[in-house]
């Protein structure tokens, strides 16, 4: 399938259900691109939308011109390129945002890993890791 069969495949009027094979296979084909603008102008707009896992702004709907997105809608315009939104998000919020991950392990849940933490701890030639898990088991 090629690219301007995949457009007009995404931007017919036909009924979803009708052409989901053939929409499925332009979905699959701009997962694998991950392209950086995907515009979906479709009759079912939620079902193709629900399929969609790489792409790095989406516009959907008949009003939503990709121009909205570059200078009013409010998204950032600064996006994954060349296939990269397979792995990356585009410029959020989130990114200048700090986290912190909290572990709370009971005795019960420690004794579930505690092999495994130890065993691996010292393949890892980390001694200290596995006998900070001894001495809690004990």
């Amino acid at each position: 399938m090629t690219i301007n069969e995949v457009k007009l495949l995404l931007t017919s009027n036909l009924s979803f259900k009708k052409y989901w094979f053939m929409n499925r296979e332009a979905i699959s084909l701009m997962n694998k691109i991950a392209p950086e603008h995907l515009s979906i102008q479709v009759a079912d707009t939620f079902a193709v939308l629900s399929k969609i896992e790489n792409a790095g702004s989406i516009f959907a709907g008949p009003f939503t011109a990709v121009a909205c997105g570059d200078y009013a809608s409010g998204t950032n315009h600064v996006l994954p390129t060349a296939g990269y939104a397979r792995m990356y998000s585009g410029l959020n919020v989130d990114h200048f945002c700090k986290t912190s991950s909290i572990q709370m392990i009971d005795q019960e849940g420690l004794e579930a890993i505690g092999d495994i933490v130890e065993t691996l701890a010292d393949a890892e030639g980390l001694h200290a890791h596995a006998e900070s898990v001894r001495i809690r088991r004990r």
